[in-house]
């Protein structure tokens, strides 16, 4: 095998990492124990060996190119599994440690994901969290996230998927709306109702509400004057404000639905659902902390599936 990589583009390549991390050369530099002026060789050394420039540089920050953000992303990730191979080979890393990047669109971040968050940190105290609470579909190469939870499984092959529950759909309303409009009876009346409703952020669609009809899950569209982007919660909150009828997620609703603040409409129809995936890269060597929380989460949301690839 023909050797590519030496000693001193190897240290090149940690430091420029370190950099990009940290957002400075100088606090690159005392991580390192290196100097300023030595962090700023490394880079220019990879710059020219790319033919491309990594850093916009002003007098008072540094900001990573589009080319630096790729680069950096791509070589954190051979780091690491560097790192992981020699832990693994000298058996050094008993405990999961080190930095986890999380996203996850906002109910299921609120509801499943951030009550969890507190017992697996007693349990891996030396793994630190960051999350990303949001409804928008996030760039893994791009924005450097270890793991992803969405409502469905993307076509990139690069990702794993792994079903963490089909959470259950359910029609709900505020009593002083059915005290005004009346309680719906059969799907057919729906149309007479106000049907709160929600914008899917990535294509601007309106999700149609979904029930049990003749025996087989139907998509039923559905109209309303007041809609919603981005965050989901806020049909729920429009429906406990006694605003009109919505379609959510059972975990959202479950504790006003036991204190009455919403009522249960058209039960006959309902058992309807949605899946909620765990996306993460492939690798070779996975971390031992993204493995660890990957388990560790499967195995509260949905103990019966198998563990982690």
């Amino acid at each position: 095998m023909k050797r590519q990589f030496d000693d001193v583009l190897l240290g090149s390549i940690e430091l420029f990492c370190l950099a990009a991390e940290l957002s400075s050369f100088t606090a690159a530099a005392t991580a390192a124990g290196v100097t300023p002026a030595a962090v700023s060789r490394s880079v220019s050394r990879l710059e020219e060996r790319l033919g491309v420039r990594l850093f916009v540089r002003t007098t008072r920050q540094i900001r990573l190119t589009d080319s630096g953000r790729v680069y950096f992303e791509q070589c954190r990730q051979a780091l690491s599994q560097l790192t992981e191979a020699e832990r693994q080979i000298t058996g050094a890393q008993v405990e999961p440690s080190g930095p986890l990047r999380i996203s996850a669109p906002t109910p299921y971040a609120h509801y499943r994901l951030l009550p969890l968050l507190g017992e697996f940190r007693r349990k891996y105290p030396d793994v630190t969290i960051d999350i990303h609470v949001s409804n928008r579909n996030i760039d893994f190469a791009d924005e450097g996230y270890d793991l992803a939870i969405r409502g469905r499984a993307p076509a990139d092959s690069n990702l794993i998927a792994r079903k963490l529950e089909d959470a259950e759909l359910v029609l709900v309303a505020a009593p002083s709306y059915l005290k005004r409009a009346g309680k719906p009876k059969a799907l057919a009346d729906l149309a007479k109702h106000e049907c709160i409703q929600f914008d899917l952020p990535s294509t601007g669609k309106r999700i149609p509400w979904i029930f049990m009809q003749d025996g087989a899950a139907t998509d039923l569209p559905t109209e309303g004057g007041l809609s919603c982007s981005e965050d989901v919660l806020g049909i729920v909150t429009l429906a406990r404000s006694g605003a009109g009828l919505v379609q959510t997620y059972r975990f959202i609703v479950e504790q006003d639905l036991a204190s009455g603040a919403l009522v249960e409409l058209l039960p006959q129809h309902g058992g309807t659902s949605r899946p909620f995936i765990l996306l993460y890269p492939h690798a070779r060597h996975l971390s031992l902390r993204v493995r660890t929380f990957v388990d560790f989460l499967v195995g509260k949301l949905n103990p019966g599936r198998a563990i982690s690839k």
